[in-house]
This record gives structure tokens, C-alpha cells and sequence, in this order.
């Protein structure tokens, strides 16, 4: 493991978007409004239930977000796809982190179930992901994780097999 602390505030989230946390080249969290979590509460190479590692990250939710605006007039939700996004932008995180080298890109989920919504009223989503397998051979560099999104303590996304690799192409 690489040594990094095991929690980030906003001001680390956008040092890793600009290319200064892991170095340039490396994991880079998207800069907002596509940065999709305030703070990084708990990270790990070896915790959560399955001992591969996890991440714990909150998201401040305000009625003036930049997606209320839009989806939809008159009926405000968060687009779901954004939750998923922020999931697989912490599981790239993750693998930066890990002091593992390379570009992060999503390359798919195997499950997503949506059963609530996010709307201008809620507080805090906190998002949850837990690895299942982090590999790094000479070829390749991945992360396979569970993820759940709970708002204000209720879980309304949970994803299943999320996978994220590393490039250094």
C-alpha cells in the first residue's frame, strides 16, 4: 500500500481531479459538478466484508445541485446513473490509492437495482463499496466491488460486480 491517510476532504477529492494526489498520469477523480462526494470518510486495501478493501464517502445534497435544474422540471430527481458514477469514481479512487499505477476507467456492472430517489429535501448520501477482488499482474490492473448508496440513512442504489481498471496507455 501506498502511504496515503484513510480519509480526504474536498480540498484532497479536488487536488486528485487536477492530477496532484496520485501523481500526473494516475487516478484522477472528474472535477464538479461531476465530482460526485464531498469527503472520503474510511478507505482500505484490506477492510470490508470480504477483506479486499472498501471505501466510505459522503455527498452533501443541496436543493440548488446542478442536476435538480434539469431532471426533471417540476419533478427534481439526481439521475441515478450519477450515484453509479460516483460508485465507480470511488473504486478507481481506491486503486490509486493502493499506490497503483495507471488511468482509471469504468468497464462495467453486473447489477444495478434503483430503489429510491434522490429528491432536493435529502441531506447526505453515503456511498459504500466493497471489493471483491483488486488484482495487478503485469497486464492488468482491476477492482471488482459491491456498492450501495444510502440517502439520509435509507439504501436506494446497490450495484453488484462494478468493475474499474487501471491503463497506463
Amino acid at each position: 500500500m501506498a502511504d496515503y491517510p484513510t480519509t480526504f476532504d474536498k480540498d484532497d477529492l479536488l487536488k486528485c481531479a487536477r492530477g496532484e494526489l496520485f501523481g500526473p498520469g494516475n487516478a484522477q477523480l472528474p472535477e464538479p459538478p461531476m465530482l460526485m462526494m464531498d469527503r472520503i470518510t474510511d478507505i482500505s486495501g484490506e477492510g470490508g466484508p470480504h477483506g479486499k478493501g472498501h471505501v466510505v464517502a459522503e455527498f452533501d445534497i443541496h436543493p440548488d445541485l446542478w442536476f435538480f435544474q434539469c431532471h426533471f422540471p417540476g419533478n427534481p430527481i439526481m439521475p441515478g446513473c450519477l450515484g453509479l458514477d460516483g460508485l465507480w469514481q470511488l473504486t478507481g479512487f481506491n486503486l490509486g490509492w493502493r499506490g497503483w499505477q495507471g488511468r482509471g476507467y469504468a468497464l462495467g456492472v453486473g447489477e444495478v437495482k434503483l430503489t429510491g430517489m434522490v429528491r432536493p429535501d435529502r441531506k447526505m448520501l453515503t456511498y459504500y463499496v466493497d471489493f471483491t477482488k483488486a488484482v495487478q499482474t503485469r497486464r492488468l490492473t482491476m477492482g471488482v466491488a459491491d456498492g450501495r448508496v444510502e440517502a439520509d440513512g435509507e439504501t436506494i442504489y446497490q450495484v453488484k460486480d462494478m468493475k474499474v481498471a487501471l491503463s497506463e496507455s
